[in-house]
């Protein structure tokens, strides 16, 4: 996997997933992100990094509120369905990356994987339900 930076897009894999979803019929977005997530989801042995992609739980981020866009390079430059119904298996899929056996937890523990977590727990916060008013925080 060639990563360049911390950001969700910020690798091959995720880029390649952002065009795969440039690619797709516009009907068959939603299931391609949906399906992603429920694969990291559902995967109880060693997480695999390519298989543990965070940009299915970004793109689902970007539609929440406080969510930042899309990487306007290496993300789809198609339109998304509304993906907000997606937001506890996004927040889910994340949980998991970040819960042992996780390749990509365990190779951003090999570098300074401080700036990478702390992307992940961005990402968290937004797809938490928010109460009214208030802005809840991980750290």
């Amino acid at each position: 996997m060639g990563t360049w930076d911390v950001g969700p897009f910020d690798n091959d894999t995720a880029a390649d997933f952002g065009g795969d979803l440039d690619e797709a019929a516009a009907g068959e977005r939603e299931g391609i992100v949906r399906s992603a997530l429920t694969r990291v989801v559902d995967t109880a042995a060693y997480l695999e990094a390519p298989e543990s992609e965070v940009a299915a739980a970004a793109l689902v981020a970007a539609q929440c509120p406080g969510g930042e866009p899309a990487d306007p390079f290496y993300g789809p430059e198609e339109p998304l369905p509304d993906l907000t119904g997606l937001r506890d298996l996004a927040l889910q899929a994340l949980d998991r990356i970040m819960t042992e056996p996780s390749e990509l937890m365990d190779l951003w523990v090999e570098s300074d994987g401080g700036p990478w977590r702390a992307n992940i727990r961005r990402l968290q916060n937004v797809l938490l339900p928010q109460p009214s008013g208030e802005q809840l925080s991980l750290i």
